[in-house]
């Protein structure tokens, strides 16, 4: 009868003696983060497929048991074209332009719509995935990068809308609308910038959520390039104003871009300004509070 001896496990060979790397584990360097940067580039990209997965959720859930689905989007900025149509019309409309009142003030409504719909969608995006929040890491800014790409498909789907219009009341588009890029680049720089801070305040301070809405209202009202076509002559106290409001410019200059007309250049430049400020400050607020989210979301 044999009898079985116990497996014996070989010993590991050990390395060469020349070889440093086999006999070492791999170094890990954890530095602090710089305090000018406003946003991680590198961990952002990393995590570029969740921020993907994110969008997709965020569109599949805006949209579930709905009968009409994306066809919300095109609603929201009909409905106020024709609600400003009925009751401005008369009165800051031209009945000289070579453009219909409702076309104008559709080809601002649609810029207007993707600023405020990113501002308000990303300033809750924090707070409506606290379990996400709470549970695992990830970079917190995902969230409100997510819900401006939710607002950016729904500005596509007006966007489609408004060209549609414009070919309608025989508007010849041109080289022009290359331009639409540009100003949709510094639109979405001020609304992140601006939404970014809110998300942020809004995780510490819940009033933020019914202060946004109403702000965001309010703000339509003070941008005349929305629903003004009168081209009244304005002083330079008004115009000073005016230029301080970084989506009246970016509005005159959407439409500038869809219908052929003059650009308003400095205004642009100001709007540019403005959102480079807003961004970079936003984003170093944001850095600096989300380590607190998960505590007191």
């Amino acid at each position: 009868m044999s009898v079985g001896l116990p497996e014996v496990e070989p010993s590991p060979v050990p390395p060469p003696a020349g070889d440093s790397s086999l006999s070492q584990p791999p170094l890990t360097v954890i530095e602090p983060r710089s305090e000018w940067s406003a946003f991680d580039l590198r961990e952002l990209w990393r995590y570029r497929e969740l921020l993907a997965f994110l969008v997709w959720r965020d569109i599949k859930i805006r949209y579930k048991q709905t009968a009409i689905g994306a066809a919300w989007a095109i609603l929201q900025p009909v409905a106020v074209m024709a609600a400003l149509t009925f009751a401005l019309g008369r009165v800051v409309g031209d009945p000289n332009a070579a453009v219909p009142y409702w076309l104008f003030v559709l080809g601002g409504l649609v810029p207007w719509t993707f600023f405020s719909s990113t501002v308000s969608l990303t300033s809750v995006s924090v707070i409506n995935n606290q379990p996400m929040v709470t549970k695992v890491y990830f970079p917190r800014l995902l969230l409100p990068l997510s819900a401006a790409g939710l607002a950016a498909m729904d500005f596509l789907v007006g966007f489609a809308l408004l060209l549609v219009a414009a070919l309608a009341a025989g508007v010849s588009l041109g080289v022009s609308l290359a331009a639409i890029p540009l100003v949709l680049a510094v639109l979405l720089l001020v609304a992140l910038g601006l939404g970014v801070f809110l998300a942020a305040l809004t995780v510490r301070f819940r009033d933020f959520r019914l202060v946004v809405p109403l702000v965001l209202q309010f703000w339509m009202f003070v941008t005349p390039a929305i629903y003004d076509q009168s081209g009244r002559t304005v002083g330079p106290t008004t115009e000073t104003i005016l230029r301080a409001n970084p989506v009246q410019a970016l509005a005159v200059n959407f439409r500038a871009a869809l219908l052929g007309t003059p650009f308003d250049w400095p205004g642009l430049a100001i709007a540019a300004a403005l959102g480079l400020v807003l961004f970079f400050l936003g984003g170093r607020y944001f850095r600096r509070t989300e380590r607190r989210f998960a505590d007191i979301i």
